[in-house]
C-alpha cells in the first residue's frame, strides 16, 4: 500500500507536469518544432544526465546480484514482447501490425519510466532502471528497427553503441567500478541537469495529447495494444519477480518499467519509413492515458 501511495502521489505530479505541457501547445508557446528539439534534448541530455547521476554509490556484491537478476527479467521480458508481437497481430494489415509490433516491443521506459521511478524510489531506484532499459534498447535498434526497415548488422551496433543512455550506464560503471574521483561542481551540475528530466519530459507528454482527435482513441485494436502492453507483460513480469524474489524496490522498479505505455519513436520512425504515423501516435496517446491508471494499480500486487 505504501508503494501505492507513493506512486498515486508521484502520478499526480507528473499529471501537472502534463498539464502545463497541454496549456504550453494549447497557447501556441511550443509549436512541433520547438517538441520536436526538447525531445532531442531530453534524451540526448537531461536523461543521460539522470542516468548518470545514479551512479553514485558504490557497487556492492549484494547491489551485483540483484542488478544481474532484474537485467535477467528485462531480457526475459523483451524476448517476450518480440515473440509475442509476431504472433499476435497477424489480423491486422500490415502497416498496423508493424506499429502494433513495435509498441509491445519497445516501451516509453526512458522517457516516461525513469522520471516515474526517480519519483517514487529516488537515485536506488533510478541505478537499478538504468540497468533494467539496457535489454529494451538494445531490441528498440535491432528488432524493432527491423520491423520497419532491414538495417544491415553494422547499422544496428551503431544505433546501439552510440546510444546516449548506454553510453552514459557505461560511463556511469566505469565512474563506480574505478572510484574516478567527479569534482564536486560537476557532479552537482550534472546532477541539476539530470533533476530537470521529469518535468520536461511529462510537458512534452502534454504537448502530443493536443491535434489527436478523440474519437479515433477508441479503435478496439488500441486498447488491444493497452491490454498486453500494461497489464499483460507487467504481469508476467511480476510472476518472474516472485519467483527469484527480488527484494521489494527492484521489484516496483521491474514491475514500473515493464507496465510503461507505447515508446514514442513508433510516431518518429512510422513516419520515417512509410507507416502509418496518426495510427503510431494514436497508440502513444492512448497507452499513456491508460497507463496513468494501470501503473499506481500495478503497485498494489507487490
Amino acid at each position: 500500500m505504501d508503494s501505492f501511495t507513493k506512486m498515486l502521489n508521484a502520478q499526480l505530479i507528473l499529471l501537472v507536469y502534463m498539464a502545463v505541457g497541454m496549456y504550453c501547445m494549447k497557447i501556441h508557446l511550443i509549436d512541433q518544432e520547438t517538441k520536436k528539439k526538447l525531445v532531442d534534448l531530453i534524451l540526448k541530455i537531461t536523461l543521460p544526465c539522470m542516468i548518470f547521476n545514479s551512479f553514485n554509490k558504490p557497487l556492492t556484491p549484494q547491489i551485483l546480484v540483484q542488478t544481474a537478476m532484474i537485467l535477467a527479467v528485462a531480457f526475459c521480458i523483451s524476448i517476450l514482447s518480440y515473440l509475442l508481437g509476431k504472433v499476435i497481430y497477424n489480423r491486422y494489415p500490415q502497416d498496423k501490425k508493424s506499429i502494433l509490433q513495435y509498441c509491445t516491443l519497445v516501451n516509453n521506459s526512458g522517457f516516461l519510466g525513469m522520471p516515474m521511478v526517480s519519483s517514487v524510489y529516488g537515485a536506488d531506484g533510478l541505478f537499478a532502471a538504468s540497468i533494467f532499459i539496457i535489454p529494451n534498447r538494445i531490441f528498440m535498434w535491432t528488432a524493432g528497427l527491423a520491423v520497419f526497415t532491414t538495417a544491415d548488422f553494422k547499422t544496428k551496433c551503431r544505433n546501439i553503441l552510440l546510444n546516449p543512455c548506454i553510453i552514459t550506464v557505461f560511463l556511469g560503471l566505469a565512474r563506480r567500478i574505478s572510484g574516478f574521483p567527479v569534482p564536486g561542481f560537476l557532479d552537482t551540475a550534472i546532477g541539476n541537469i539530470g533533476a530537470v528530466t521529469s518535468p520536461l519530459s511529462m510537458m512534452v507528454i502534454g504537448t502530443m495529447m493536443i491535434g489527436v482527435p478523440w474519437k479515433k482513441l477508441l479503435e478496439p485494436s488500441l486498447f488491444y495494444l493497452a491490454f498486453i502492453r500494461l497489464i499483460a507483460l507487467p504481469m508476467v513480469a511480476l510472476l518472474i519477480l516472485n519467483i527469484i524474489r527480488v527484494e521489494p524496490m527492484l521489484a516496483g522498479v521491474s514491475l514500473i518499467l515493464t507496465g510503461m505505455p507505447a515508446g514514442s519513436t513508433s510516431a518518429l520512425l512510422a513516419a520515417k519509413y512509410g507507416a502509418d504515423e496518426d495510427y503510431a501516435s494514436r497508440c502513444i496517446v492512448t497507452t499513456t492515458i491508460l497507463s496513468l491508471v494501470t501503473i499506481p494499480l500495478l503497485m498494489l500486487f507487490l
